[in-house]
């Protein structure tokens, strides 16, 4: 057993019998849900009745009532006077004759009396699901050093669906103290909000789309939104070889506020890049494209091992230290800390990295490699490495190109133990291939969606999967979640609803700051074939709600990502003809049509830190706040993006709201910081920094892991034996080079309904606009040139028997 992970119960007083009580049981008041909310009534053991001792970790504690109270003549001490790792916290007893009922969907106000002589105390919250049972919730407010009687109060967030009771408390993860005394806990009344519809009923129901009247400049296919509110559009050539023969790369800067674009000079080829948001804001770009496949398709895309920082007040490029290795399509996660880890993608070679690199917030530049945790594994393209709550990194499963990793497609990797451990659960591993991962709303929930996704290289159509993975679970595993809601595809004479089990690959996720999630774009097959559905996916009741479609097409190379005025734009889309589609769409949701917007109408400090208690202030009341980490999009692929929720203290029009002692949780950087009301309509995003870690005095995020991903059961495997790389097919990108320009994509294997003859296939790339097409030498590996006069699909080749 993991003792740091492990969540131990000392002591729990289930239930009493009144010949142990030595007083009258406290009973809750009318209004207050807390039985013995002062501990003046005692129980059988050295705990008060309703009261437990709870906690883990190497630690040494006690738990003590004493007579300095508040109120009345008891309250109850918790001490650490030496720790290592884990907390102890004194909670309500988690039984039915003490823990307070709840409503799903229902918000509480908590609160109590404190003293403490460390900073390393917060109210903690676990919850009783009906099926599942006890398990930890989150970490609601941390508690400032205070000498003498101070008062906390703090706002729930919505109880999940499946809670019956909760406990809750005070833990200690720091050497020190914390006194408390007279607890409170009320039901925070409904709000009295008629509907207001202010568009069209359509639009009040589904959004609206608007097709802006200025076009993308560039062949955008990385979208990173920066904390001045602009968009940084990276293209490098745009997968255009005229470009790239030129030295033409390009990036643009997109104002929502004007519409207006500004063209930026691009020093490399970012064309596939990988690229996250650093501490300060600033964008780290790391390698991208240093050559093109051959024409005669032996050599396949090569990845340099440049690396940019762009700065978004200059809105200029400057150079970093180069990494250990190329990687075209590289993973990037922002780390706990601010460091940067990155894996995957083609070396300069064309082979497939299998090193791990880590950029140093501290020194600002990449590690050598004799730093940095080696497994020596190779995690594919673009892999989705999401950051857990204790600073391992998940595996999603979702990559781009072909087949998933070795195994069961997904996994959990340890940097520090350098272990990578088999996740089982996710369905069709092999159909992945730009699917969609995103850590659901609230990040506190763990809780990762995983929907789409394709094979570019067997080409079958793309699935309608989703699969959900809890990660809080001690053993988590995927399971089956709704299928992706079917619209249209157009599959080659204009679009045709979808039948069967056809669904889509290129998705896009994105977090709406309601607390759901919007999917949008994607394709049947290998870079054609757009699907044109859009809908919004419910964490809370795991449902999918059709609403407006996009009615731009958009597939390979397509981004979407949210505004700071809470829309979503979109852009882009390559299919395999080479061509490129520049109009960019804005999507207005449903709460955007609900009423007036709340407003935030101040804040008081933008620079914010770990375990702070926030002041801002409102125009009229809201229900919940949040902060948003600003998109980094590319290929389906965003892994940093993450709804982080602020537990508020509310007082009129002023709301205090918590900030996560949790670096992990909420990795540091800008952050945009929104508003809700009870009727889910957002404010406009203010900007905020976070930075740290000053709230760990204890060094680690150690006491918020409690029972999380303990020891999971699947395959461990450890580092594998040295080497430089891993082989890699040239024809990885799912594209047969023998057949036109090298920025048109004839797939190696056609859809399953195309007939493997030549007029078939001519057929199918005629459909999908190819155009002529010459042939690269002298093999003709789809007999597509038989009379071989260099020309595919020519007359001759379709008269020929």
């Amino acid at each position: 057993m993991n003792l740091r992970r492990t969540l131990t119960a000392l002591l729990s007083v289930a239930g009493l019998t009144s010949g142990l009580l030595l007083t009258a049981p406290q009973s809750a008041s009318a209004a207050n849900l807390i039985k013995n909310p002062g501990f003046e009534t005692a129980g059988s053991g050295d705990m008060p009745y309703c009261w437990e001792q709870s906690g883990w970790g190497d630690n040494d504690f006690t738990f003590t009532t004493t007579a300095d109270a508040h109120t009345g003549s008891k309250a109850m001490k918790v001490a650490l006077t030496r720790r290592v790792d884990g907390d102890r916290k004194a909670l309500i007893t988690e039984s039915a004759a003490c823990a307070p009922v709840v409503t799903p969907g229902k918000q509480y106000d908590l609160g109590l009396w404190y003293k403490t002589t460390t900073p390393d105390a917060a109210i903690t919250l676990f919850r009783h699901d009906t099926t599942a049972g006890w398990q930890y919730w989150t970490d609601l407010k941390t508690l400032d050093l205070a000498g003498s009687w101070t008062e906390a109060t703090v706002r729930t967030p919505e109880v999940p669906a499946g809670t019956d009771r909760i406990s809750w408390g005070v833990s200690v993860y720091g050497t020190g103290s914390a006194t408390t005394d007279d607890y409170t806990m009320d039901q925070v009344p409904d709000p009295v909000l008629p509907p207001q519809c202010t568009g069209t009923a359509e639009q009040c129901a589904n959004g609206k789309w608007d097709v802006l009247p200025t076009q993308n400049p560039v062949r955008s296919m990385h979208s990173v939104v920066l904390h001045n509110g602009k968009v940084l559009l990276i293209a490098g050539s745009g997968n255009d070889e005229s470009m790239f023969e030129a030295g033409t790369f390009t990036s643009a800067v997109y104002d929502p506020a004007n519409g207006s674009y500004k063209i930026v000079p691009t020093p490399k080829d970012m064309f596939c890049a990988g690229h996250v948001q650093l501490q300060d804001g600033r964008v780290l770009v790391m390698s991208g494209n240093k050559g093109y496949p051959t024409a005669d398709g032996r050599i396949g895309y090569q990845g340099y091992k440049d690396s940019y920082v762009f700065d978004p007040e200059t809105e200029t490029y400057s150079r970093t230290n180069d990494m250990n290795d190329g990687h075209w399509y590289p993973s990037a996660t922002i780390l706990g800390n601010g460091d940067v880890i990155s894996f995957g993608g083609l070396r300069e070679d064309s082979t497939g990295s299998v090193a791990a690199e880590l950029f140093s917030e501290a020194e600002q530049q990449w590690q050598p490699l004799w730093k940095v945790n080696q497994t020596w594994s190779y995690w594919g393209l673009y892999p989705s490495m999401i950051l857990m709550q204790d600073g391992r990194l998940f595996y999603s499963g979702s990559h781009v190109f072909g087949n998933n990793i070795p195994g069961t497609g997904s996994a959990i990797y340890d940097y520090g133990a350098n272990t990578i451990t088999q996740v089982p659960g996710l369905r069709n591993k092999d159909e992945r291939d730009q699917s969609a991962s995103v850590l659901l709303p609230p990040a506190q929930d763990q809780k990762v969606l995983t929907l789409g996704g394709g094979n570019i290289d067997s080409n079958p159509q793309a699935n309608r999967l989703t699969d959900i993975i809890d990660l809080k679970q001690p053993n988590p595993s995927y399971t089956a979640g709704p299928p992706i809601p079917q619209g249209t595809v157009d599959l080659g004479n204009g679009p045709v609803p979808q039948t069967g089990n056809q669904g889509k690959m290129y998705v896009s996720a994105v977090l709406l700051p309601d607390g759901k999630v919007l999917e949008t774009g994607g394709a049947l097959h290998n870079r054609a074939n757009p699907v044109y559905e859009t809908s919004i996916f419910d964490p809370a009741s795991e449902t999918f709600d059709p609403v407006a479609v996009d009615p731009e097409a958009r597939g390979y190379h397509s981004s979407a990502f949210l505004l700071p005025d809470g829309r979503v734009m979109t852009t882009g889309d390559n299919p395999g003809n080479g061509s490129w589609n520049h109009d960019v769409s804005v999507y207005s949701p449903p709460y955007l049509f609900k009423g007036p917007r709340p407003r935030i109408t101040s804040v008081i400090d933008t620079e914010w830190t770990y375990g702070d208690t926030q002041r801002i202030t409102v125009d009229r009341p809201v229900a919940k706040a949040q902060l948003i980490r600003p998109a980094a999009v590319t290929h389906s692929s965003d892994p940093n993006q993450r709804f982080v929720d602020l537990p508020l203290s509310v007082d009129g029009d002023n709301v205090d709201l918590n900030v996560t002692s949790n670096p992990n949780l909420a990795p540091p950087g800008w952050y945009m910081l929104f508003a809700v009301d009870a009727n889910g309509v957002p404010s406009v995003a203010k900007w905020v920094h976070l930075q740290g870690p000053q709230a760990l005095k204890a060094t680690d995020a150690s006491a918020h892991v409690h029972d999380f991903a303990d020891a999971p059961k699947g395959k461990v495997t450890g580092p594998g034996k040295k080497r430089t790389s891993q082989k890699v097919s040239p024809t990885i990108s799912g594209c047969d080079r023998h057949y036109g320009s090298i920025n048109v994509c004839v797939p190696t294997d056609f859809p399953a309904e195309v007939k493997q003859t030549t007029a078939a296939r001519c057929a199918w790339l005629k459909a999908n606009d190819y155009g002529r097409l010459k042939v690269n030498g002298k093999d003709d590996p789809l007999g597509l040139d038989r009379n071989r006069d260099g020309i595919a699909c020519g007359r001759g080749d379709l008269a020929r028997r």
